[in-house]
């Protein structure tokens, strides 16, 4: 999948309309509205282009494997079709965000927005719904292509919803910490490509953990990419899952953390 062009910043759609009044939850649904509004109205074209690159890019790794060898065994295609999916919302969450704040402070449009009258969570959520909105469409395209290609014979239940919002979450929060975490845009931007590296070459998402080495499927275990894969295959493969609960508690202390770091480093800027 190519994850190396950096999406371009749109013509600002002018300025965010909060109100400086009002408290609790009232104000905070005002705002979000307002943050999405603006990151919608500011994408405008590109999210839709990325939706569908994205979503190409799914079905042609899907499709494409099937090139390498004559026959795919029944377990690879399900672990590849089940784990393009999670790709498409981890790239999402880990690269757009990156990349368009990394815009933001090349073209000055960063410290506008950190100073605008809204609380840090409520910038979060909005931007993780904005990421929802481009890798969910993507996931079911690239999950209905492995299904048609391979015969596959999933079921899915209702776990998909919180596997697939963890996950995306998970994956936007991780991106949201490196944006802000990282002063310098062009540094963000060779973190981000050296994660895309490290997710494709060393996590097992397309493919089992008994194929790696056991140091490195331990190291696996610490970080979330894993655990992405393993809870959404949980939600659309039926069978046993054993230390899917785990994988819940991983993703959510990834969460936490990423969220955490994020708002230190906003904190510290301001």
């Amino acid at each position: 999948m190519k994850t190396t062009s950096v999406l371009p910043e749109a013509a600002a759609p002018g300025p965010v309309q909060l109100r400086s009044v009002g408290h609790g939850l009232g104000r905070s649904w005002r705002d979000y509205r307002s943050l999405l509004h603006w990151h919608l109205a500011s994408l405008r074209i590109w999210l839709a282009l990325l939706v569908a690159v994205q979503a190409l890019s799914g079905v042609g790794f899907v499709l494409g494997i099937s090139l390498f060898f004559k026959h795919v065994p029944a377990s690879a295609a399900v672990f590849v079709s089940t784990g393009v999916p999670v790709i498409n919302l981890l790239l999402v969450g880990l690269i757009l965000g990156p990349q368009l704040v990394a815009d933001q402070k090349v073209r000055g449009g960063y410290e506008y927005l950190r100073v605008l009258p809204v609380s840090r969570p409520v910038d979060a959520l909005a931007w993780y719904t904005v990421c929802l909105a481009g890798g969910v469409p993507a996931m079911v395209v690239s999950l209905g292509a492995g299904v048609l290609r391979y015969n596959l014979d999933l079921r899915i239940s209702p776990a998909v919803i919180p596997a697939v919002a963890l996950t995306s979450f998970t994956a936007t929060m991780f991106g949201y910490a490196l944006a802000h975490a990282i002063s310098q845009p062009m540094a963000t931007r060779l973190v981000t490509q050296l994660l895309v590296f490290l997710v494709f070459g060393f996590a097992p998402i397309l493919f089992p953990i008994t194929q790696m080495p056991r140091w490195l499927g331990t190291l696996n275990w610490w970080f979330p990419f894993r655990h992405m894969a393993d809870v959404m295959r949980a939600a659309l493969v039926p069978g046993p899952h054993p230390v899917l609960a785990t994988s819940y508690i991983v993703l959510g202390v990834w969460s936490v953390a990423c969220a955490a770091l994020a708002g230190r480093a906003l904190a510290r800027r301001r």
